[in-house]
């Protein structure tokens, strides 16, 4: 399951979380790294403590939180506060698979990583370089998108992002649980509750079928969903 959400965040909003993080104090990107991420990554980041990366990062998840396709293509039940990341000068990740389970640094909140999250904050112009590169079972997905576009994947998924030459790649990046476990269940109720859209915008969300492929839409979550 591979998504992308277009301009989850507007451009005032990539204005807004820019202003925020781009005067803040970047860190060593392995000071959430995992011992193979450690091996592989060389960037910089925003502490997880700093209350740039707190302000910008709930900025993030209020904007997610209005987004019907981030919410039907996810179906979030945890969501780790959201973290940014900045790549220059040929700097890059390697290629590998997030941490199953990412704890928050001083509390006891984990979060099993289903899904990572890259949202895009520099336009893709003004740097070379730094695609996301995702290995999926249609083969090699490159992906470097607008200012304020994200891309959903799976966390299981290997991949990477590649090296910089030019300019500066900044993003947000995070993870989340989502209710449905199994990415090939939560790609059926995506389609799914695609096409009842879809269906409904013509036919009514009245319609009789309608409302039948809607109960269908929900027993289905009753039946697989971890709430």
């Amino acid at each position: 399951m591979l998504i992308a959400v277009p301009q989850l965040l507007d451009a005032t909003a990539v204005h807004a979380v820019r202003t925020l993080i781009d005067g803040a104090q970047w860190v060593d990107g392995n000071a959430t790294s995992g011992h193979q991420s450690a091996l592989a990554k060389r960037n910089l980041q925003l502490s997880e403590d700093a209350p740039e990366a707190k302000q910008a990062g709930q900025m993030v998840l209020d904007a997610i939180g209005r987004s019907p396709l981030f919410i039907a293509a996810a179906l979030p039940l945890k969501i780790f506060p959201p973290l940014f990341n900045s790549y220059a000068d040929r700097q890059a990740f390697g290629t590998h698979v997030d941490n199953a389970v990412r704890i928050q640094a001083g509390t006891g909140f984990r979060v099993r990583s289903d899904l990572s999250i890259t949202i895009f904050l520099e336009e893709p112009d003004a740097y070379d370089g730094g695609e996301l590169t995702i290995e999926t079972h249609f083969g090699v997905q490159q992906v470097k998108l607008a200012a304020g576009d994200a891309v959903l994947y799976p966390s299981s998924s290997l991949h990477r992002v590649e090296p910089v030459t030019r300019g500066r790649r900044v993003a947000s990046f995070f993870w989340m649980q989502s209710m449905i476990r199994d990415d090939a269940a939560r790609q059926m109720l995506f389609d799914l509750d695609s096409s009842i859209q879809a269906l409904a915008a013509d036919l009514g969300h009245g319609h009789a079928q309608i409302i039948r492929l809607t109960g269908v839409y929900h027993n289905l979550l009753r039946r697989w969903s971890e709430a």
